[in-house]
Parts: structure tokens; sequence; C-alpha cells
């Protein structure tokens, strides 16, 4: 294995490219890098490199087809005010996947893309104290 690359890459499968990728770069902050529409498509939001694989594409047509429905698993974004985050995703008509919650480590609320895979909005703990309720 090498470790050259400039990016973390995690592939999401989507039933919609073009949805996930409006999806991304409108509510998220992810820039559109390569964009092979229906097939494939891939965003990049500081050193993350988001693959957004259709149906078409060759990651979602060699998963096994019991893997291929979204998980437990997701992305983690750090946001500087989690209030303000769920107040302007809920403003453009996004759902959430659950309530905010509070922990040691700080605070998080999970947004599904389009295909139903989540995405943790993260507001770290303040050094010596607790995230901002």
């Amino acid at each position: 294995m090498t470790g050259t690359a400039p990016y973390a890459s995690v592939r999401y499968l989507v039933d919609d490219v073009q949805a996930a990728v409006d999806f991304y770069t409108t509510h998220l902050g992810f820039s559109l890098s390569t964009n092979a529409v229906p097939a494939f498509a891939d965003v990049v939001r500081g050193p993350l490199r988001l693959l957004l694989s259709g149906p078409a594409s060759s990651g979602a047509r060699a998963t096994p087809e019991d893997a291929a429905t979204p998980g437990r698993n997701r992305i983690h974004l750090i946001v500087d005010d989690l209030n303000a985050e769920i107040d302007r995703h809920r403003a453009a008509g996004l759902s959430f996947r659950s309530d905010p919650i509070s922990g040691p480590g700080g605070r998080q609320i999970l947004l599904a893309d389009p295909a139903g895979n989540l995405i943790e909005l993260f507001q770290p703990a303040r050094p010596g104290g607790t995230a901002k309720p």
C-alpha cells in the first residue's frame, strides 16, 4: 500500500449520481472533482474524496448483492455550530435521521443523502468543557 494520495477516499453507493452530487455540493460544502454522470462522480471536501458510485459504475457492480445497501457506516464532518447547521439544513428542506445527542466528545446529529447513506455532523466539545447546547 502507498500513502501518497492527497485524499482519504470513501465510496458511497447511490441510486442517482446527479442527486448525490447536488446534495453534497449544495448542502455540505463539497466541490465536484470528476463528473461521469450517470455512472460515477467524486466530490471533495478538505482531505476527503467521496466516490459516488451509481448502479452502472464498476464499484457498484463489484459489490456483493447482500452488501449493496446503505449500512451503519457514515462519514464524519466537523462543524463549528451544530445548531446553526441544523437550522440551515431544515430550512433547505432536509430531514435528519436522529435527534442531536451529546457525549463527552461533543454533539452530533445524523443526516442522510438521497440514497440513505449517513453523514454525521459533529461539533467537538470546547477544550475543558462541552459543546455548545
